[in-house]
């Protein structure tokens, strides 16, 4: 090998070996794209935007949140899925995405599991049952009953096949031996809408989106999903003192990357993450929504979703839910 060729290779490979920290020094080059697979209003958005803005805040550039909802979050995280892993496209959603998604639905435009980074949970939410205000339903067990006895005649909101509520909806009808027919709506301010009209029986939802609806009297809580009631709504009895507790749903919301992000890039997104959940203005932020500010790492994240998952499917393959 010559002296100029053996210069070039030595060139090459350290260049090859300095780019990666390079892109990580002059990331973020751009504003940041954070894709919310939802609607605006609900829920997940409303996170994503008090997130959006710390973000923006500590990594001197713009967060700007894009909403992109469809097919049960799956078209915003398919999105995300096949962008440049640089850090300048990421995902914020809830467990639906993560978890539910791969447990109903064998057919899916995006791996979670392969695709996907988990990047850390900052919050967890109430997921709550409603029906509408002036509701011949006065309580849960009422409701299922009315399922038990005319199948298929209730209809319940959900945000798509394979959605949270499309999973708590089939595990209640299955722990009461009853039937409810699923009624896809883009979002929670699509089947609110629904709920109160009355073209649907009953809603499962965030704390966080209902609550309004609640507050002004148009909706009626019938039960929370969780074992415990909540002190937020603690005249509202809970799945676990109803019986329930195979209906049971974790709530949460993470933020995620496509895989293969530089991992500095991806270690300064953990760190500034732990650092805006920690903060009490944040925390004072989610509480008045609804919400708890929980934060999680990746690793332990990574095994969150490796347990759900699993018991998704075991209860996708028992209450018979259809696999779209």
């Amino acid at each position: 090998m010559s002296h100029v060729t053996r210069r070039t290779a030595l060139l090459a490979a350290a260049l090859s070996l300095t780019s990666a920290p390079l892109q990580a020094q002059t990331w973020p080059a751009r504003p940041i794209k954070l894709i919310v697979p939802f609607p605006p209003g609900g829920g997940t958005d409303i996170v994503a935007r008090l997130l959006a803005e710390r973000l923006g805040a500590a990594l001197g550039q713009s967060v700007v949140v894009d909403n992109r909802p469809g097919a049960g979050t799956a078209i915003g995280a398919a999105a995300v899925a096949n962008a440049a892993a640089d850090g300048h496209t990421l995902l914020f959603s809830g467990s639906s995405t993560f978890t539910v998604n791969p447990a109903v639905r064998r057919s899916l435009s995006y791996d979670p599991f392969k695709q996907l980074q988990p990047l850390g949970m900052v919050a967890r939410a109430p997921l709550v049952i409603v029906t509408a205000a002036n509701s011949p339903f006065a309580n849960l067990p009422q409701l299922l009953a009315t399922a038990k006895d005319k199948p298929g005649e209730l209809n319940y909101a959900t945000f798509g096949p394979g959605t949270g509520p499309h999973l708590v909806g089939e595990m209640l009808a299955y722990a009461r031996n009853a039937k409810m027919t699923p009624v896809p709506y883009k979002g929670s301010a699509d089947a609110a809408i629904g709920i109160i009209r009355g073209d649907v029986q009953v809603g499962i939802d965030t704390l966080a989106a209902a609550k309004p609806h609640l507050q002004d009297g148009k909706l009626r809580a019938l039960a929370v999903i969780s074992d415990k009631r909540t002190p937020l709504m603690p005249q509202v009895p809970s799945l676990g003192e109803l019986g329930l507790g195979y209906a049971l749903f974790d709530a949460w919301y993470a933020l995620a990357a496509p895989s293969g992000i530089d991992k500095a890039i991806g270690t300064r997104l953990q760190q500034v993450l732990a650092t805006i959940v920690a903060d009490a203005d944040f925390q004072k932020r989610l509480t008045q929504q609804s919400m708890d500010a929980t934060w999680m790492a990746p690793a332990p994240l990574r095994e969150l979703m490796d347990r759900e998952v699993t018991r998704y499917r075991a209860a996708v393959a028992r209450s018979n839910i259809p696999q779209s």
